[in-house]
């Protein structure tokens, strides 16, 4: 096994993938959101029915969005830090086979 330092991160290349994860955990959330606001909605008649069903198709399709730029943009700054900070102290060490 060697010792590696993993020394440079891509910015845009984390930033994809943290983008891509989050809007996948924004899907289950978006989700979540929208069984709570359906149940919640049935519960009170047929105006609260439709604004739950309503509300929760807005958070099968914004939540997703919103957590997957949010996750790009917390991927970029991770990567700009990381790649700041190796500078200074070194790398992360890692082994490879």
């Amino acid at each position: 096994m060697a010792t590696r330092y993993l020394t440079k991160i891509g910015v845009l290349s984390l930033g994809k993938i943290f983008g891509v994860i989050y809007a996948i955990m924004g899907l289950i959330a978006g989700a979540i959101f929208s069984l709570m606001s359906l149940g919640m909605g049935s519960a009170m008649g047929n105006e609260g029915a439709f604004a739950g069903m309503l509300f929760g198709v807005g958070a099968i399709i914004t939540v997703p969005i919103f957590y997957g730029i949010m996750g790009f943009v917390g991927g970029i700054l991770t990567a700009l830090i990381y790649n700041v900070v190796t500078g200074f102290i070194g790398g992360l060490e890692i082994e490879v086979e």
